[in-house]
């Protein structure tokens, strides 16, 4: 007998539109991110854009287990992914980046129109990702910029040369990992994002300035280790690890 899959029951099929649900609360937490960025409320508006991103990094694998697909059909999972991800990942960063005046005021205009062509190539190409989940190029994580930008610091002439590189580094023959994705490096990987996810948390939630340095270390290596891991692909080639 073939494999027909899970039969459809109303439990499956609720948790499958569940799931759905689940995904367009992205929608909802950039709505959030704007409403504090419209008052100033930078921190606020970091932490919902954070949100927005755990929920992005674990609706897959949800999606997955629920079959939405199957119970779900009429909602493609995948165009609803990407809408609230360039909500949240390009067009409210940009806004934050603009009013937060973390880009020098000559060229703010100009480095946001470039943030927002140049991930419409990454968001509208075929070939976003590769057969073993790694993302090629930047993958548009500008809400990850805004955020380092912002707790480091930076003046205006560091971030527009940061904006100017990940812009460029969207057209690279590199790759970045998607952490709840690739398997080459197992359990380490999403572990990994978690200490991140953590580390970030922390860092914007306010604590005192020793903490807040120490956090903010924790999360850039954390997030350098990820990177690495997305270089080393590109260095070695695929393996022959199975996509998530």
């Amino acid at each position: 007998m073939g494999d027909e899959g899970p039969a459809a029951t109303p439990v499956r099929r609720a948790a499958a539109w569940a799931v759905h649900a689940f995904t367009a609360s992205g929608a909802v937490l950039a709505l959030l991110a704007l409403f504090a960025i419209q008052g100033h409320r930078w921190t606020e508006a970091m932490l919902w854009l954070l949100a927005a991103l755990i929920v992005d990094g674990v609706d897959g694998s949800l999606a997955r287990a629920a079959h939405v697909k199957t119970f779900a059909a009429r909602i493609d999972g995948d165009v609803l992914d990407l809408v609230i991800d360039y909500l949240n990942y390009v067009f409210v960063p940009t806004i934050f980046m603009l009013e937060a005046g973390l880009l020098p005021a000559g060229l703010a205009l100009p480095l946001a129109a470039l943030i927002q062509v140049s991930a419409l190539y990454v968001f509208a190409r075929r070939d976003m990702k590769t057969a073993d989940s790694y993302f090629r190029g930047f993958p548009a994580l500008w809400n990850v910029v805004a955020l380092y930008l912002f707790a480091a610091g930076v003046g205006g002439t560091v971030a527009a040369a940061v904006v100017s590189a990940f812009v460029l580094l969207t057209f690279a023959p590199i790759h970045f990992v998607h952490p709840f994705r690739v398997r080459d490096y197992g359990a380490w990987l999403p572990a990994l994002a978690c200490l991140w996810a953590a580390a970030t948390f922390g860092l914007l939630w306010g604590p005192g300035p020793a903490l807040r340095s120490a956090l903010l270390v924790l999360s850039s290596v954390a997030g350098l280790a990820i990177v690495a891991m997305g270089l080393w692909r590109t260095w070695r080639g695929a393996s022959s690890a199975p996509a998530g």
